[in-house]
């Protein structure tokens, strides 16, 4: 009896030859590839259905979009406030650093020195402190040159408008007023502390002098903030623009471009009368009296550079947001720089140790006129180096 034939099923080909039993083999094979994959999901689902059943509460807040939502921005407002502390921690520092190294150096000076003992701390701190405002106001001159405060319009430039600088920047007054600002607040100040070397002893004409100062600088002062009121000069022009004119003269009332600019002479001026004033003040030797008339006629230069400023720009008011930087107030912050510096070396301590060792008055000029000259090139290099790096940053 012959086999039975092996037939092929419809969908065959005819190119699989395989027998029948090799064809339910693979059938069963796949069959249990699936349920063990079935298997494993469901493991999985019940694993997880276990942990949702023992935190519910934490399943559900976790599932809340809401809540997600508040947590992300109270995280976003804590990173916030957090970068902002740091960021106001950071600029009172990087503010302080340099003021502190100068007074933790004069302080260290003076210590190292022996000197200022006794009754005569009032006369070294009167120099020390009163230098040391005058040096810090050369850097801030040479600062102002260099185009470290255009933003506020200090840099002899134009001030930029809200839009191209903060709200806040564009409200800081100008450089003229916080240089009057600090001259009256100097003359109301001292005014009280001129006699302290003397507490309880007889007015001199010496302290008369000095109280006479004081109250120059809190006049000059006080004159130089009205004159920086906008509206102080907006009622000082009232006796002119409250008149009906007519429109085809309207524009002869339009301010001058010299109104855009801060022209304010009260600060140079206090400062020429004060080193005017301090060449010929008479003191207890010839040396004193060499070293005050060095110091005084730097701030006569310092006057007259910044009048010379104030022609230029009176000439050509300036145009841009950049700094004009007028070579005069270079002349401007060596003379400052370098006279507070020898207005601290006045003191009489060191006059006396001067003498002592038989040093004459052109020892600290000459000594003093280098370290400026080294200190303004140092300043200028650094802050060149400055913007190099933000532009390569900004570049990057």
């Amino acid at each position: 009896m012959a086999e039975p034939e092996h037939y092929r099923y419809s969908q065959d080909s005819g190119h699989f030859t395989a027998s029948q039993p090799s064809r339910s083999h693979s059938l069963s094979s796949t069959a249990e590839q699936e349920e063990e994959q079935q298997r494993k999901i469901q493991e999985y689902k019940d694993y997880h259905a276990h942990l949702e059943d023992e935190n519910p509460e934490k399943q559900s807040l976790l599932d809340n979009g809401k809540v997600q939502r508040v947590a992300t921005r109270i995280a976003a407002k804590l990173s916030r406030r957090t970068t902002r502390i740091l960021n106001v921690v950071y600029k009172i520092i990087d503010l302080t650093s340099l003021p502190f190294a100068f007074i933790t150096i004069s302080t260290g000076a003076v210590v190292y020195g022996g000197v200022f003992r006794g009754n005569d701390v009032f006369n070294g701190l009167a120099h020390s402190i009163k230098g040391g405002i005058f040096f810090w106001y050369g850097l801030l001159t040479l600062g102002r040159w260099m185009g470290c405060f255009a933003e506020y319009g200090w840099a002899w430039n134009e001030r930029p408008p809200v839009g191209v600088v903060n709200r806040w920047q564009a409200s800081v007054p100008s450089a003229e007023f916080v240089e009057s600002f600090v001259i009256w607040l100097y003359g109301a100040v001292n005014v009280w502390l001129e006699h302290l070397a003397a507490w309880g002893a007889p007015w001199s004409a010496m302290d008369f002098e000095h109280v006479s100062i004081s109250i120059m600088f809190f006049g000059g002062g006080l004159a130089g903030m009205l004159v920086e009121s906008r509206w102080i000069r907006a009622f000082l022009n009232a006796s002119i623009s409250t008149y009906n004119a007519p429109h085809y003269v309207k524009e002869h009332l339009t301010p001058p471009k010299t109104y855009d600019f801060s022209m304010n002479p009260f600060p140079g001026l206090i400062i020429l009368l004060l080193g005017l004033m301090m060449s010929s003040h008479h003191q207890h030797s010839m040396v004193s009296t060499m070293v005050h008339k060095q110091w005084g006629m730097l701030f006569v230069g310092f006057a007259l550079a910044r009048a010379v400023t104030y022609i230029l720009t009176y000439i050509s008011p300036p145009t841009s947001y950049l700094p004009s930087r007028p070579p005069s107030e270079l002349i401007s912050s060596f003379c400052l720089i370098s006279g507070g510096l020898i207005f601290i070396a006045s003191n009489k301590d060191t006059v006396a140790a001067m003498e002592y060792y038989g040093l004459h008055a052109m020892f600290p000029f000459t000594v003093t006129m280098g370290f400026t000259a080294f200190l303004m090139a140092w300043a200028i290099l650094v802050l060149a180096v400055k913007g190099w790096a933000v532009r390569r940053r900004q570049v990057a």
